[in-house]
């Protein structure tokens, strides 16, 4: 089927991937901790340092804008998108994790090329931490999984 059969193994092999990070500010303790996780687990899946890319924006919602800038340089095989949203008391917690989400989506589908989102959406701080490193390695397997199944089916 589409000459796509290999196995998760292979699809899990990052040597000769380059992704791009783009990691928010806000919430940074969270954020940093996510974005070390991810950077090993993509050093352990085999992408070479010198072909990671790791960008800081202010919040979540100023993500998709970087990643949009990275995907149209046509240098990435995947995107990674780090971030931290907890809700507060208003409103403002919907639409920064609706609105970012949704931009990672539409780059994703706009320009055929993976963009794992590792931007966590919680009720408090306890559920932010419990989660950080988590998330950041398994944002690393999906980028690494994702771009070699679109290779194998392009």
């Amino acid at each position: 089927m589409f000459g796509a059969e290999k196995g998760t193994a292979d699809r899990l092999d990052g040597k000769k991937l380059h992704i791009g990070i783009v990691q928010a500010r806000f919430n940074e303790g969270i954020t940093n901790a996510l974005a070390a996780a991810c950077r090993n687990a993509l050093l352990d899946l085999g992408v070479q340092e010198k072909h990671i890319t790791h960008v800081l924006v202010p919040g979540a919602l100023e993500v998709p804008v970087a990643l949009q800038a990275m995907a149209e340089s046509d240098n990435f095989d995947a995107l990674i998108a780090l971030g931290c949203i907890i809700r507060g008391e208003t409103y403002h917690f919907e639409l920064v994790a609706n609105e970012s989400g949704a931009g990672l989506t539409r780059l994703a589908l706009d320009y055929q090329l993976p963009i794992a989102n590792a931007i966590l959406t919680t009720e408090n701080l306890e559920q932010a931490v419990a989660r950080q490193t988590e998330k950041g390695r398994d944002a690393a397997y999906v980028a690494v999984e994702m771009a070699n199944l679109l290779e194998a089916l392009s």
